[in-house]
């Protein structure tokens, strides 16, 4: 093989694993996120996810309906950009909501039948590595990487400038400020070779809530959730990869004008499949849903994703053009 065209696919591997998988709806992280790229790499994701429980989809702090049903079509669209800081891999991404959710819910001692559409809270983010390789500036950094032990520093906050409508209680924006405050985990098991690469991730998280002071004419108030993610991924071939994905929320209740509501305490699990069309693009099924959920009160959310991600890198677009060229 040409020098040009393996430095090419090794870069193409990289940036595929490593930056093309997309931020996900359901507040929970997708496997292979954090893993880190060749510095400079840029991704442009979108997302299509049908989802149906007795929560709104689109509301992070997972606030449950009891006997409620709601059922939506969320698609998301965003940037994600990897750089260098303090000598360590960082990176900001934005990610915007949009879509529909309809219907029955009860709030305020009302029941709404219901239906929106629009867009929802654009969620900001940004994570650096604090334990781990150094951030990747050329080929050899990247040639040379091994995750070993990675540990982040992740924060995310979301704008309320999405859709809302204080008359009903299912809205795709939240009117409220809230975050994510998170240490992303990366532990590689095995050898680190296209094909066979292994890892358990993790990352911790605490969500914080501001107050919606107009929900459905009352004050709605939510204490801190914790989450867990977790997912063990395995290369199937050097293109196709696949994960077992688990989730845990703590937390949460929810109170209106102070009216106490139950904290969370469920689980959930998943599986995803990836799959590397080309140089630039990746493909992802994911699979998730809610395990103990049989109690009126507990949280249940079922959730099928399709994502198509396009992802670049001036050194590969130059690799390519240097091919074509001989």
């Amino acid at each position: 093989m040409k020098p040009v065209c393996w430095l090419a696919l090794v870069v193409t591997t990289m940036l595929l694993m490593s930056a093309l998988s997309p931020p996900q709806t359901l507040a929970q992280v997708p496997p292979r996120f954090y893993w880190k790229p060749l510095e400079g790499t840029n991704a442009v994701p979108l997302i299509v996810t049908s989802m149906s429980g007795n929560t709104n989809p689109f509301d992070r702090a997972h606030t449950v309906t009891s006997g409620g049903k709601v059922d939506g079509l969320m698609a998301l669209a965003g940037f994600a950009r990897f750089f260098p800081l303090f000598d360590r891999s960082a990176m900001a991404a934005v990610i915007v909501p949009m879509g529909r959710i309809s219907g029955e819910v009860t709030a305020a001692g009302r029941t709404f039948n219901q239906s929106t559409n629009g867009f929802g809270d654009p969620m900001l983010e940004f994570d650096i590595n604090l334990f781990g390789p150094r951030a990747q500036k050329n080929i050899p950094d990247m040639l040379r990487y091994e995750p070993g032990l990675s540990i982040d520093l992740l924060a995310d906050l979301a704008v309320p400038i999405g859709e809302y409508n204080s008359s009903q209680p299912l809205n795709l924006g939240q009117h409220r400020w809230y975050g994510r405050l998170g240490m992303p985990v990366v532990w590689q098991i095995g050898p680190w070779v296209p094909g066979s690469r292994t890892t358990l991730e993790l990352l911790p998280a605490v969500w914080i809530f501001g107050t919606n002071d107009n929900y459905v004419g009352q004050t709605l108030k939510s204490d801190p959730m914790f989450q867990l993610d977790a997912h063990l991924t395995r290369d199937l071939t050097e293109r196709f990869w696949g994960s077992l994905d688990a989730i845990y929320y703590s937390g949460g209740g929810a109170s209106i004008n102070g009216v106490q509501g139950k904290a969370l305490n469920n689980f959930g699990a998943g599986l995803t499949l990836g799959y590397h069309l080309n140089d630039n693009f990746n493909l992802t099924f994911g699979y998730k849903s809610t395990i103990n959920d049989n109690a009126p009160d507990a949280l249940r959310m079922d959730s099928f994703m399709v994502s198509l991600v396009y992802g670049w890198h001036k050194i590969l677009e130059g690799s390519r053009r240097l091919k074509g060229e001989g």
